[in-house]
């Protein structure tokens, strides 16, 4: 496999190109940045702070679901983090993040976890929810059963071949966003989390606690509920149960859902190119 940054990968990103959706515009603060790693609730957390009033709260999801598609500048911005300039003064800022985010006040899951780093430091002013798991190993095989199947792997790239919007979705996780984030040097996802995901866990955590201030920070479990999540943020507790989202059914639906869409994307894309081989073969044909 070639190296990501090499020039094979140009040319392929450069043939698979999207057009440049707008840049976003900061119109609120951000206000909520929930560092957790994924699988630790944070669909049930964003649909709760979704109900306290942050709106948009920004997801892992809404890189895949969202039209237009902001998977591309993702991929730019993972691009910038471990592939930046020989010198290693890498600089990031907030109007980085705003151009794919900035109508968004709270942002959690895959976005959150893997820039965990560079959003601390561009919205200094935003409080941190560091959402948890109170069984690590509970949390290694969540992960391990979602994020890390490799027949799903394999299915969405053969799609992402046919696709422009699911290469850029697999890019952006497969090729950059769970590779960095759980230290999977030979670019394998699957076995990276398996071997890697507990110490990346317990060393994520450890950093976050060492460089947000204690008033700033709130450690959650979904366990906890409204209570220490509405004091935190200064809220008034909902009069209805904490929402309860993206069990293993949950994500394999969403997954299906994302599925779909790919493949309906691929047979459009592959009967086009069907019918442009077929007419340029029939002009062929007929001048002969």
């Amino acid at each position: 496999m070639p190296q990501l940054n090499s020039w094979f990968f140009r040319i392929v990103e450069y043939a698979y190109a999207l057009p440049e959706p707008p840049k976003r515009q900061r119109s609120k603060p951000m206000e909520v940045l929930c560092l957790g790693m994924p699988r630790t609730g944070t669909e049930s957390l964003q649909h709760a702070l979704l109900k306290l009033g942050y709106n948009h709260t920004y997801h892992g999801w809404d890189i895949n679901f969202e039209n237009p598609n902001y998977a591309q500048q993702w991929v730019r911005l993972c691009q910038k983090k471990w592939f930046g300039p020989e010198s290693g003064d890498v600089k990031f800022t907030a109007q980085d993040f705003d151009a794919v985010m900035g109508h968004a006040v709270a942002v959690a899951d895959a976005p959150a976890s893997v820039f965990a780093q560079e959003l601390i430091e561009v919205y200094p002013e935003a409080k941190v929810i560091l959402n948890y798991r109170k069984d690590i190993d509970a949390w290694h095989q969540s992960l391990c059963n979602t994020l890390a199947r490799g027949p799903t792997h394999v299915f969405l790239f053969l799609l992402s071949c046919l696709d422009k919007e699911c290469f850029w979705n697999w890019h952006c996780y497969i090729r950059y966003m769970w590779p960095g984030l759980f230290r999977a040097l030979d670019g394998n996802v699957e076995t990276g989390m398996k071997r890697c995901g507990k110490w990346v866990y317990k060393s994520h955590y450890s950093m976050i606690r060492g460089m947000v201030p204690k008033g700033r920070l709130l450690e959650w479990c979904v366990d906890d509920g409204w209570e220490p999540l509405c004091k935190f943020l200064n809220k008034p507790v909902p009069d209805e149960p904490f929402p309860h989202l993206n069990t293993a059914a949950g994500f394999e639906g969403q997954e299906k859902k994302l599925g779909l869409r790919y493949i309906k994307g691929a047979i459009r894309n592959l009967t086009f190119g069907i019918a442009a081989v077929a007419v340029g073969f029939g002009a062929f044909m007929y001048m002969s």
